[in-house]
């Protein structure tokens, strides 16, 4: 651990699996509190959502495989094992989770009352205890008792129909972006208990939900709906406000254009020597979203005779956002993620670093995901 990372001295203990969950716990690690990852016998599910896997060396001297799902989510924590159901484990996880100042956990709503190790039991005993749960609906309402996975809520939230191609089906997002932001709501949730806190003496119970998130984070459309009254639907890649604003063919592939204000256009224009910015139809924001389609085939008919590395260069030259559409590969090799140093090998694997930096506090970002059970409870005495 870093011992001038931000977090330094808090001790979490994560009874969750998947992603949501184990992305909080994984920020905060990297924060630098320390992360008990209290796994079942089997170990979190995502250990085995491979391939690829990686090998690597368990306490008793066998090897394990590890998938690299897991270790997307798990860098910086100590795992070790609890079987509920047997008493001495469930004492010693008792004791961890009194000297904790946070627990996260996303079993199903009331799944850990028979345990003792539900909010109102363990708050009783720890008054000071921050106590985290996520769950796919959230601790009340009509759907509480309902598992909730990320695709499934990426449908009923709304992200599903406003992604993709017109034509063409609805589309979930590339990686499992509820999830995603629900471990960040937990992380700032956890921060500001953290920071209440220190004023009443008191812990609480942060209650997450994976659809209360998506929906949360309908942001602009939402309100275009709320406000304006039309449902908005999927429209591949332009924007509902602002135009130009999507990908564009060029002679060798396609790129994106994405003029924010009237000045970019008129620079747009420029280059692609057009003449419609002094055109009453084009020459605003809300008269191009008016006349989408026309002034898009006119500047696609212009780009699509240039390649797209001179088209962006001339863009980057005059002042006008636009750019490439990588693949992975070609964005992890951007220099501005070496520049930034968002690449890292904890103990030799190759990981992604919380995108957070300070002035002063370095992360803690030194230790890759844990083996399974390797912390042998080490931490009830301390």
């Amino acid at each position: 651990m870093n011992e001038d990372a931000p977090l330094k001295g808090l001790r979490v203990v994560e009874l969750a699996r998947i992603l949501a969950g184990p992305w909080i716990g994984q920020t905060l690690a990297d924060l630098g509190a320390e992360v008990i990852k209290v796994e079942a016998p089997e170990g979190d599910d995502t250990r085995r959502w491979g391939p690829p896997f990686i090998d690597r060396p368990r306490p008793d001297g066998t090897t394990e495989r590890v998938a690299a799902y897991f270790h997307a989510a798990n860098r910086g924590k100590t795992s070790v094992l609890c079987d509920f159901s047997n008493p001495e484990d469930l004492s010693n996880l008792k004791q961890l989770i009194a000297k904790a100042d946070v627990l996260v956990e996303n079993f199903k709503v009331g799944g850990l009352r028979r345990y003792g190790l539900d909010y109102a039991s363990l708050s009783a005993r720890h008054p000071g205890l921050v106590y985290v749960s996520v769950t796919g609906f959230g601790q009340t309402g009509p759907r509480a008792a309902q598992p909730g996975y990320d695709f499934l809520i990426q449908g009923l939230c709304g992200i599903m129909d406003l992604t993709g191609e017109p034509d063409g089906p609805p589309e979930k997002i590339g990686v499992a972006w509820i999830d995603i932001l629900t471990g960040l709501y937990g992380v700032i949730g956890v921060q500001a208990a953290l920071a209440e806190r220190a004023r009443s003496g008191l812990g609480q119970h942060v209650d997450l939900s994976l659809f209360d998130c998506g929906v949360g984070a309908l942001a602009n459309q939402a309100m275009n709906y709320l406000l304006g009254g039309r449902v908005p639907h999927r429209m591949g890649n332009a924007h509902p406000s602002i135009v130009p604003y999507s990908i564009f063919p060029a002679a060798d592939g396609h790129f994106i254009i994405a003029c924010g204000n009237d000045r970019q256009f008129r620079d747009l224009c420029a280059l692609l020597q057009m003449e419609e910015a002094d055109d009453p139809a084009f020459a605003t924001n809300p008269a191009r979203v008016l006349n989408r389609d026309e002034i898009c085939a006119r500047i696609a008919a212009r780009t699509a005779l240039r390649p797209k590395a001179e088209l962006i260069a001339a863009m980057e030259a005059a002042g006008v956002p636009g750019g490439p559409i990588n693949d992975l590969a070609e964005a992890l090799a951007d220099p501005q993620v070496a520049a930034r140093g968002m690449r890292i090998a904890p103990e030799g694997i190759a990981a992604l670093r919380t995108p957070i930096r300070f002035s002063r506090s370095p992360l803690a970002t030194g230790t890759a995901a844990p083996a399974l059970g390797a912390g042998r409870w080490a931490f009830r005495a301390d």
